[in-house]
């Protein structure tokens, strides 16, 4: 049985319902899962020395398009909205190969891995030239990460109406048939799944009612989540408004989209109703502070949605609406929107922190990760504060989301070492960038 001890960690913040911080402690790791949380333990496994460093659950990230890892700040996308930005790159996206694919995958998971993420969703939306989920899902096995990864779909292209040129939309049929396929070949429910399937139609603005109503009877019957995003801007609620008569919120709420299976990703313009709405039926939020600040797309009312009981967690959203994924700096967007927004007590350090961990958890359904307590799983972000950028910290907890930005130094997924003092392992990062540069490079021609 594989046994790592992690031995004299100055803080452990367990994330416990209770919210305990405990000093100069142990962790004992046995067959990726916790196994005893104390002082003075033995192991006859592997020892990590953890003096000095806070030691939290994994982060938790809840909306990815990892495949957009390629086209960071690309020129004629840079100043727009969200519109105008997927009108830009649609057509550069409408070349990608199932290697563009990969390689992006790769290459966004080792950076999240990096930011001290244990746990991803991504949501694959368009399928060009052979491309499939199975690509991205080959990839976080490569880097270590647990991966939720959802089928995503366009369904509506510009000649009948929709954002999307027609290339990069599919059949209805043919879309749930892979639907089928891909639960079917990778879905794990069980406690320590490292894969699990969810569906995930675009948006409303890009697939049919039929659809989005066909594919939560799908998911409800395979026992999968649902994904979409929702009430992202002003455009958003617009075209809400005018095609389907009415806010977002209801549009989820007649199709089936709400409950505690479905998490929709922005939800920036949700009013009180739809609030509420998400409240009592314990339907989920990704939050994309950054791509939301890059978009102008506004600020999620997070501090209502919190308040009224909605689960929330964190997502990085795509490399080319961020640019970044560095889950940390995620959380320390998402303190500083709400305190401008709300005033200067909106938000602690230590709340954001929890959104970032528990938070995302629940939001993805995974009780059996979150925080570090005996019997959940061995998802462990280890933090070395002994830096320029935290010198002078008073309270290294905080210190996590009001400096830094930091890099993990240790991370653990499944009770197996992904990142090594700040170095990803069994990955050549130089590789990878010199491959992730050179695809980029020839997208621009």
């Amino acid at each position: 049985m594989p046994e790592t001890l992690l031995r004299h960690a100055a803080v452990v913040v367990t994330m416990d319902d209770a919210g305990t911080e405990l000093a100069d402690t142990d962790i004992l790791v046995r067959d990726g899962a916790i196994v005893v949380v104390g002082q003075g333990l033995a192991s006859s496994g592997e020892v990590l020395d953890c003096a000095g460093c806070v030691v939290t659950p994994g982060l938790v990230n809840t909306h990815h398009h990892l495949f957009q890892s390629l086209t960071r700040a690309v020129p004629g996308a840079q100043d727009a909205a969200l519109f105008g930005w997927l009108q830009t790159l649609y057509p550069i996206w409408a070349r990608f190969t199932p290697e563009h694919m990969g390689v992006s995958a790769l290459t966004g998971l080792a950076e999240l891995a990096l930011s001290g993420c244990t746990m991803s969703s991504d949501h694959l939306y368009l399928f060009p030239n052979g491309s499939r989920l199975d690509d991205t899902i080959e990839a976080a096995g490569q880097i270590g990460l647990r991966l939720h990864a959802t089928r995503g779909a366009m369904s509506i292209g510009q000649s009948l109406g929709g954002l999307p040129p027609d290339s990069l939309v599919e059949g209805e049929a043919a879309i749930l048939e892979d639907c089928l396929r891909v639960i079917d070949a990778f879905h794990d429910a069980e406690d320590g799944a490292m894969v699990r399937v969810g569906l995930a139609p675009c948006s409303p603005f890009s697939v049919s009612r039929d659809l989005m109503r066909d594919t939560a009877i799908l998911a409800r019957d395979k026992g999968v989540m649902l994904h979409t995003h929702l009430a992202e801007n002003d455009e958003d609620v617009a075209y809400s408004l005018e095609k389907f008569g009415c806010r977002p919120g209801q549009y989820a709420e007649d199709l089936g989209w709400v409950g505690d299976d479905v998490w929709h990703a922005h939800c920036v313009r949700l009013d009180r109703t739809e609030i509420d709405l998400f409240n009592r039926t314990g339907t989920g939020v990704a939050h994309c502070p950054c791509s939301n600040c890059r978009l102008g797309s506004g600020i999620a009312p997070v501090r209502e949605m919190l308040d009224a009981g909605v689960n929330v967690g964190l997502g990085v959203d795509g490399s080319a609406s961020n640019d970044s994924a560095h889950l940390l700096n995620e959380a320390r967007q998402a303190l500083l929107l709400q305190r401008v927004k709300n005033g200067a007590d909106a938000m602690s350090a230590r709340e954001t922190l929890e959104i970032a961990t528990l938070g995302g958890a629940k939001v993805l359904g995974r009780n059996d990760c979150g925080s570090i307590e005996v019997r959940k799983r061995a998802d462990i972000a280890i933090w070395d504060l002994n830096t320029i950028e935290a010198a002078g910290s008073w309270d290294p907890v905080a210190a996590l989301v009001l400096t830094g930005p930091h890099n993990v130094r240790d991370l653990f997924v499944e009770g197996k070492q992904i990142v090594g003092d700040r170095q990803l392992l069994g990955q050549d990062v130089g590789k990878l960038i010199e491959r992730h540069n050179k695809l980029a490079i020839e997208l621009t021609g």
